[in-house]
């Protein structure tokens, strides 16, 4: 490996670490479901920066789809975290640690397996989810521990600015299912609906 392709690896890593960092923080967004779709747009942010890197022509179409399709099963263990923040009391708590926890481990894997391909000479156009799926999930693994390490530093160090970016317009869409789920803790809160009704309704609603 040349000094040059080591420079480019440690900024990568840079790259991968502050978004972690940023990531855990969106985690404690107490608005549920706008903590996920935090985490998403810091994610795809990383893969863009990575795509600089590495000179890789960068596609938002593309990089959403691989995101999604590495991400599935961890997305929902993040969602569930969110949705625990409307349990009164403790949940904003511990719905915002799970979330956390979960959003750097996803943020780090994802962005250790497109360096890892990036290096080997792939691209986005090239990037085969199927076959990297499980260097992602252990990765994942691994990132729970790296990811607390790094807090740690972090808030001894001072944490990283997040990037600036132009405010994201919500699309009525998007406020209609955050009225609905709303809707839905509040009837869960008062007793109306079941933890298997309120489950079953708020997964037809993320689907919709």
């Amino acid at each position: 490996m040349t000094q040059e392709d080591l420079q480019r690896s440690e900024h990568a890593e840079t790259i991968i670490r502050n978004h972690v960092i940023w990531s855990m923080g969106a985690g404690f967004i107490p608005v549920v479901v706008a903590d996920v779709l935090a985490v998403s747009a810091l994610q795809l942010d990383m893969i863009r920066q990575l795509c600089r890197v590495y000179h890789v022509d960068f596609s938002e179409t593309q990089g959403k789809a691989i995101v999604s399709s590495l991400t599935t099963s961890t997305l929902a263990r993040i969602a569930a975290g969110s949705v625990a923040k409307l349990i009164p009391g403790v949940g904003s708590v511990i719905g915002g640690m799970t979330t956390s926890l979960f959003a750097g481990a996803s943020t780090y894997a994802l962005g250790q397996v497109f360096k890892t391909h990036f290096e080997m000479g792939g691209t986005i156009l090239d990037f085969d989810p199927a076959r990297l799926k499980k260097m992602y999930q252990e990765q994942f693994e691994k990132g729970k521990r790296v990811a607390q390490e790094w807090k740690k530093q972090a808030e001894q160090e001072g944490a990283p600015e997040p990037p600036r970016k132009r405010a994201r317009v919500v699309t009525d869409d998007e406020q209609d299912l955050l009225a609905k789920l709303k809707e839905l803790g509040q009837l869960h809160k008062e007793g109306v609906l079941t933890d298997e009704e309120f489950a079953a309704l708020k997964k037809k609603l993320m689907e919709g």
